[in-house]
């Protein structure tokens, strides 16, 4: 009986924390990353430096706008720097129930490109960024564990439902219990070795919206990294829903350049 009471408590431990499910702490970490206010402007410097520590540079404007909260969304990005991805964009309509519909817009050949749903754990700009990592990964696509609790952190350990799907076999989430932001993520390739880290290094405040300012990924099988800054964060915006449509991917949309 004893026994038995110790492995009750083990496994309340595993899914609850002082009242809170494990599913209830993604669900609220999923909202503060990716479904703040109803919609979002920012600005963002991205940078890249490979292992031999070349670096290129990146300056783009997001625009996202939720459908529902917590549920589908639209996100447009446009590239002002540098000259030759300029006036390339990145448009995403978010799916909860199928998989998102994801353009890119190509400039220089005036081409329209769709992108696979195959396609959205690959690199995104040719950075250590992924095409997901832009609108998010469903909650749903993986099981989740609560692992333990410290003063500051919700630890969390995520494997996919799919593994042949992703290039991972795991992820470990460290949650703000504050702000319910995800600030470490570490991922593990098939073989268990940690390979990506993707770490939130600034969060500010806007008008009761904590952000997160500046993230950086880091490739940790060949030294690499890319660093994320995000400048002129607005929110609630009323950012109309034709500005997702293929019709703006050559035609830039008013809110952008604002």
């Amino acid at each position: 009986m004893f026994r038995l009471f110790i492995i009750f408590i083990t496994l309340l431990n595993t899914s609850f924390t002082k009242g809170v499910t494990v599913q209830e702490i993604i669900k609220r970490a999923n909202l503060a990353s990716y479904y703040q206010a109803n919609d979002g402007k920012s600005h963002v410097k991205m940078k890249i430096v490979d292992s031999q520590k070349r670096v290129r540079k990146r300056e783009f404007v997001i625009l996202r706008r939720n459908i529902k909260k917590g549920g589908d969304q639209q996100y447009y990005v446009y590239f002002s720097r540098p000259t030759d991805v300029r006036k390339m964009v990145f448009l995403v309509h978010k799916h909860i129930k199928k998989d998102d519909d994801r353009w890119l817009y190509l400039p220089a050949l005036d081409l329209v490109k769709r992108i696979a749903a195959t396609d959205k754990r690959t690199s995104f700009v040719g950075s250590d960024f992924l095409y997901e990592d832009v609108s998010g990964r469903g909650i749903k696509a993986d099981h989740h564990t609560l692992l333990k609790e410290d003063e500051k952190y919700y630890i969390i350990s995520s494997t996919p439902k799919n593994q042949k799907s992703v290039e991972f076999s795991k992820y470990m989430l460290w949650i703000d219990k504050k702000s319910f932001l995800p600030m470490k993520t570490e991922y593990f390739d098939k073989s268990g070795k940690k390979y990506r880290l993707v770490e939130a290094l600034e969060v500010k405040d806007f008008n009761g919206f904590l952000t997160i300012t500046k993230s950086k990924v880091h490739n940790l099988d060949t030294g690499g990294f890319t660093e994320l800054e995000f400048h002129k964060v607005k929110y609630n915006l009323k950012i109309k829903s034709k500005v997702f449509t293929e019709r703006y991917l050559r035609r830039t949309p008013k809110e952008v350049r604002r």
